[in-house]
Parts: C-alpha cells; structure tokens; sequence
C-alpha cells in the first residue's frame, strides 16, 4: 500500500516543483501568478494521462490490479508503466525483510521509513535527475531523532554523519569543478550523504560512498560500452548512493567488520 503511494510521490513531486518554480519566477518578474487548479498529492484524484480515466478502487490495488488490468488503462487500453507495480513490490519485499532482519521495534520503524524514502528517491533522480529537498532534509533530521536514542548509531555519531556525509561530496564536487571546469553532481547528492550518514553514524560513510561508486562506475561503463549513453550525458548517482546505504542498513556493521578483520591478518 505504500509503495502505491510511493508511486503517486514519484509522479507528482516532480510537477509540484515545477509548478512552485514557476510561480516563484512570476513573482520575480511582478507578475501575478496565473490562477491554476489545485495539484499535490492528494488532489486532483489519479487518473489515466493518456484518457483521463479516473481509476477506481479496485483498479488501484497494488500488484493485484495491475495483473487483472493486464498492464492496460481500463478506460483506452493503453499500456501502464511496469515500473508502479515494481515500485510496490520492491517496497513490501525490502519492507517485509526489514521487519523479519530488526524485528519488532523502533529500529524496524525507522527501517521502514528509511527504505520508502530512498525509493521515492531512487525513481525521482532516474526520471529528473533531482532529489528534491522535500524528502532529503526531512530525512535527515528524522535520522537525528531516531538515534537520540541510540536507534541505529549513538548522537555523536550522527551528527558527524550528517556533517562529513555533507562535506565529503561537496569536497568532490569542488575539486571537480576547479580541474575541468564542469559541474560533476548536484547539491541534492550532498545532501542525500548526509542524510545517511545521520540514520548511520560517520563509520558507514566510507562503505557507502566505495559501494555506490563501484555500482555507478560499473552501470555508468557498461551504458556507454552499449551505446546507450554519449560519455557527456549525466548519469544519476543518487540510485547508487540509495543502494549502497541500503546495504549499509542491512549489512554494513557486517561488512566493515569483515573488512577490518581482514587488514588485521593481511
């Protein structure tokens, strides 16, 4: 159920942006903002953009509605996108894992929060290639208040989390900036970072940072050996940065020690 209206964040975020942009520059220009219909995420209810069908109830349960519709828009028969019931499985699958990996609990909970905020996230950067501050700063102080209590990590941890998740792709970023002259991410990646570095503690930030490099290097080669993306396209890191802190979440505590044990026989 919240991987259905995940996709509905996914969807209209962007367009509420948009419209917010709009009418900021309107006013810049002392303009009156042009009257428009009310649009969030709730109003106006979801509709087919191809016929402006209104979907039902029952053509808006997840997974199952999508597989008696047959992919198709009950109103025109024109296709439905594969992604909303992946969106919706993705999310039960993590978030069921999730419950079963914490168990019962405040750290299941914020579990929980974390993953449906990461793959609204993941979608958005894919589709914009933004990371909209709506959801990156809200998750960052949520990650502070979580380990006021030692929920994941201890305070003092996440603050200097939050602080050098920040700095360290900021650094890159400038670094990149002086040498070629060209902008090599966004500040929404920055503040992505240290969102997770607030949920996890500082210690992570290195595992993060190394597992979505490696993902994004390998897809972001493989996507130009296939010719699908010129070398000056832009390739989003946000997805990458998601999945490595997933793997944090899950595993990290695992992997670093691992890693630890491992230079202290070597």
């Amino acid at each position: 159920m919240v991987g259905s209206f995940l996709n509905v964040v996914i969807h209209r975020l962007p367009k509420m942006m948009e419209l917010g942009w709009q009418q900021q520059c309107a006013e810049l220009r002392g303009e009156e903002p042009a009257a428009a219909p009310t649009y969030n995420l709730i109003v106006p209810r979801s509709a087919c953009p191809h016929c402006n069908h209104a979907i039902g109830a029952w053509e808006n349960i997840p997974i199952v509605s999508y597989l008696l519709l047959r992919g198709k828009c009950k109103g025109c028969g024109a296709a439905i996108s594969p992604r909303y019931p992946i969106i919706e499985a993705i999310s039960g699958l993590l978030c069921g894992f999730a419950a079963w990996h914490f168990g019962f609990g405040w750290t299941a909970a914020g579990a929980l929060l974390l993953i449906w905020a990461l793959l609204a996230l993941t979608a958005i950067d894919f589709d914009t290639q933004l990371l909209p501050d709506d959801i990156t700063l809200p998750l960052l102080w949520a990650g502070l208040l979580f380990n006021l209590s030692g929920t994941f990590t201890d305070l003092h941890s996440a603050v200097l989390g939050a602080v050098f998740g920040y700095l360290a792709l900021w650094c890159v970023y400038w670094l990149f900036k002086l040498a070629t002259g060209k902008e090599g991410m966004g500040y929404g990646d920055f503040k992505l970072l240290a969102a997770l570095g607030a949920w996890m503690g500082w210690q992570m930030l290195p595992l993060i940072i190394m597992l979505s490099s490696m993902v994004g290097a390998v897809v972001g080669i493989t996507l130009i050996i296939a010719a699908r993306h010129g070398r000056n396209v832009p390739i989003p890191f946000g997805p990458y940065l998601a999945g490595g802190g997933l793997i944090a979440l899950f595993w990290g505590q695992t992997l670093t020690q691992g890693y630890l044990q491992l230079l202290a026989t070597s």
